[in-house]
């Protein structure tokens, strides 16, 4: 008991400090929820809440890549709908300075626009080539039935991240290229892209 109330180890939140109540211990995304935190990629959407259910953004993955990468500066991007001293504004400048990502050639970056699986990718596979990361991994694709739904952009992207482990079948079958991913998917990639490519 603690505090007067029975205390069960086994359902111990993720990080005492914050207090996550929405993410204990036993779910399958626990580690990396952790470890995201205590690099201080991801923080919580709360003082108490991680919303690891919660879809990720554009320009959430580019913020933490942008800290990744020490927070450069980089000149305006000049898009219309990334207006200065917005929260992301610094991060979309860095990455598109870098060839990281790009917009959608509308005059618009999108950076409030949910994350799709093959976004991801190409983001991941490019900021690890900006940063002279392996590139040689390369995944067969084609056991996913949906693989012709992959873009044609994020092709190379895909078959790196699969075969990098980074980005997985959502089943034995299907790669949902299309699909979005949900701050704990986020989270699972990242620990993954930092321990096994960025080292």
């Amino acid at each position: 008991r603690l505090n007067g109330v029975s205390f069960d180890p086994s359902k111990a939140l993720i990080n005492p400090l914050l207090h996550f109540t929405d993410a204990s211990a036993d779910e399958w995304y626990a580690e990396s929820v952790k470890y995201v935190y205590e690099k201080g990629m991801m923080s919580g959407t709360s003082a108490t809440t991680f919303s690891p259910n919660a879809t990720t953004t554009r320009g959430m993955l580019i913020s933490i890549l942008h800290r990744l990468d020490g927070e450069k500066s980089a000149p305006s991007a000049a898009f219309t709908d990334v207006p200065a001293g917005q929260w992301y504004a610094n991060a979309v400048n860095w990455a598109v300075a870098n060839g990281i990502a790009g917009g959608y050639g509308n005059g618009k970056f999108g950076a409030e626009n949910i994350i799709t699986r093959e976004q991801m990718a190409a983001i991941l596979y490019n900021f690890a080539k900006y940063k002279g990361y392996d590139l040689s991994a390369k995944g067969d694709l084609t056991k996913f039935t949906d693989h012709t739904q992959l873009g044609s952009y994020a092709d190379s992207a895909m078959q790196w991240a699969n075969g990098a482990g980074l980005i997985t079948g959502t089943s034995a079958t299907t790669l949902a290229p299309t699909g979005s991913a949900t701050r704990a998917q986020a989270a699972s990639i990242l620990m993954r892209f930092c321990e096994n490519i960025a080292k």
